[in-house]
């Protein structure tokens, strides 16, 4: 597996995975009607423009394996993890760990002191594990549609 920074050529790959992860991995935690919501078909044309051009202003690795997008991440310059997500079929191989060690990496180039994000409900444990904390649980509304996440943050 290779970590390397993001190219505007991988937003097709990029968006389609987030879909496929979310619609799956998510599922244990979170309604059909919520995973509809968080990641609607019908906004896939507008993410793949509007990704490209925030992925291209944040601090954005993908990973690799074989050719293959397996996983994405990115943070702002200010230390909001925006994005992690991991192809279906590669969770638990330690790709999210290797992202996210890499944008700790930056972070610290920055001379950031912090990072945070907003994680799922299936993402929390992993956040927690790699030292993110709990700093409230938040209800998000997307498209009507309530979810529950939470905004966690990491001393660096």
């Amino acid at each position: 597996m290779e970590i390397r920074k993001f190219r505007g050529s991988d937003i097709r790959q990029i968006v389609s995975l987030f879909y496929e992860t979310v619609h799956s991995v998510n599922r244990v935690d979170y309604s059909q009607e919520q995973l509809d919501a968080w990641a609607p078909k019908e906004e896939m044309t507008l993410k793949l423009r509007t990704w490209q051009d925030s992925m291209n202003r944040n601090v954005t690795f993908v990973a690799e394996t074989v050719g293959k997008l397996v996983g994405f991440s990115d943070m702002t310059p200010e230390g909001h993890l925006d994005r992690l997500y991991i192809h279906k079929d590669y969770q638990r191989q330690g790709i999210a760990s290797s992202l996210l060690v890499h944008l700790e990496s930056e972070a610290r180039k920055l001379g950031l002191k912090e990072m945070d994000t907003e994680a799922s409900i299936t993402a929390k444990p992993f956040f927690e594990h790699h030292g993110f904390r709990v700093i409230q649980q938040q209800i998000v509304e997307r498209r009507a549609v309530k979810l529950v996440n939470f905004k966690m943050v990491k001393e660096l």
